[in-house]
């Protein structure tokens, strides 16, 4: 069946494709970036277009720094390990694997972690397919930095994605952000990656519309205008996002308890509640399909894995990836999310900020340039 999907702004970039331009910006051969002498991709996670307009009074700087067209397009799932995972090596999911939140394993058949499973379950480094664009550029002599806070030194999903950069661990965003500007400063032909985790968090706790994610936000603006104010001259930064969010009350929780009819034939879950892989017995994924689009179609996106894949959600996808992907998707409409009710813990049903799906608020990122690239 043919699936209508949501289009994309015309002409924004992919987030696969910002790393290769700022490469391309450091050797005077980018379509969409000045040339620069050394270069910073800021990644502050959360932060959807959407999101950043719809409370401009309170991020004045990055608001003056962004035009309309200073988006970009993230990939799908709208969920930060593959989406990372695709702007670190300018690969969609369906080449580098990472295909959503939690997904399955088919050599073990087990539903694993995407973020934390490498260090939990032992995933190999080689699970993400995809070379690294930094650990490339090191290899080749360029100096690359990863600047984080320290817990995220180490870890298996870093060395999958920015294997060959050196961490520059600080606990404080503004820290970081000085960091930053020093190693561009010292080091001709830098690329820097800079990230902030900070937001997220608190947009899954207490939602983006909250009186705290406000306030994290403008933070975030005022360090990105030190950020900003420090870079030297034929230095260019460029602000993104790996995904927005959407606030999900619980009373738009919808509950897949024991019994109920959306999860007659469906082995395992996995991908995050705006956006489900439902691994089915062999043979049912036509029937689940069927079963999920005479209930819910008001309420997600319906599709099967063949569909998704033929509607290009995952880009090109490799053979050995294909697996790896539910035989059925749901991806959320509006302010839904889907829960499995059988888990005892009731995981993630306190979470309030949400992402995954194909929203506009969830797929549409700021691409905003600084200082050589502004």
């Amino acid at each position: 069946m043919t699936v209508s999907l949501p289009p994309d702004p015309p002409g924004a970039l992919r987030l696969t494709g910002v790393v290769p331009e700022l490469i391309a910006a450091l050797a005077g051969s980018s379509d969409r970036f000045a040339p620069a002498r050394s270069a910073i991709v800021c990644v502050v996670d959360g932060l959807g277009a959407h999101n950043l307009r719809a409370r401009a009074g309170h991020a004045r700087y990055l608001t003056a720094a962004m035009s309309k067209r200073d988006v970009a397009r993230t990939v799908f799932p709208s969920t930060t390990t593959a989406a990372l995972t695709s702007l670190l090596t300018g690969t969609e999911p369906g080449i580098h694997g990472i295909v959503g939140y939690r997904a399955l394993v088919p050599d073990t058949g087990e539903v694993l972690n995407q973020l934390r499973g490498w260090d939990t379950h032992g995933l190999p480094v080689s699970w993400q397919r995809a070379a690294p664009l930094f650990g490339r550029e090191a290899d080749a002599g360029r100096p690359t930095f990863f600047v984080s806070k320290p817990e995220y030194t180490g870890t298996g999903f870093t060395e999958a994605t920015m294997r060959g950069a050196a961490a520059v661990p600080a606990e404080d965003f503004v820290d970081r952000v000085d960091l930053a500007v020093d190693l561009a400063t010292r080091h001709a032909g830098a690329l820097i990656y800079l990230y902030t985790p900070e937001l997220d968090g608190i947009g899954h706790r207490r939602g983006w519309e909250s009186d705290e994610w406000t306030v994290g936000l403008e933070d975030v603006d005022a360090a990105l205008a030190r950020l900003g104010g420090a870079l030297p001259v034929g230095v260019g930064a460029v602000v993104t996002a790996d995904h927005g969010m959407v606030d999900v009350p619980r009373h738009r929780h919808r509950l897949l308890g024991e019994g109920s009819p959306l999860i007659e034939r469906v082995a395992q879950i996995g991908g995050e509640p705006r956006m489900l892989h439902l691994y089915t017995d062999p043979g049912a994924a036509g029937v689940v399909a069927e079963a999920w689009r005479a209930a819910e179609s008001s309420h997600a996106w319906i599709l099967t894995r063949d569909e998704a894949v033929a509607s290009g959600l995952f880009g090109e996808v490799d053979p050995a990836v294909l697996p790896r992907i539910g035989d059925v998707l749901i991806a959320a409409r509006g302010a839904t999310a889907y829960y499995d009710d059988r888990d005892p813990e009731r995981t993630g049903q306190q979470m309030v900020g949400q992402h995954g799906s194909l929203t506009d608020a969830e797929r549409i990122v700021p691409l905003i340039r600084l200082g050589a690239f502004a």
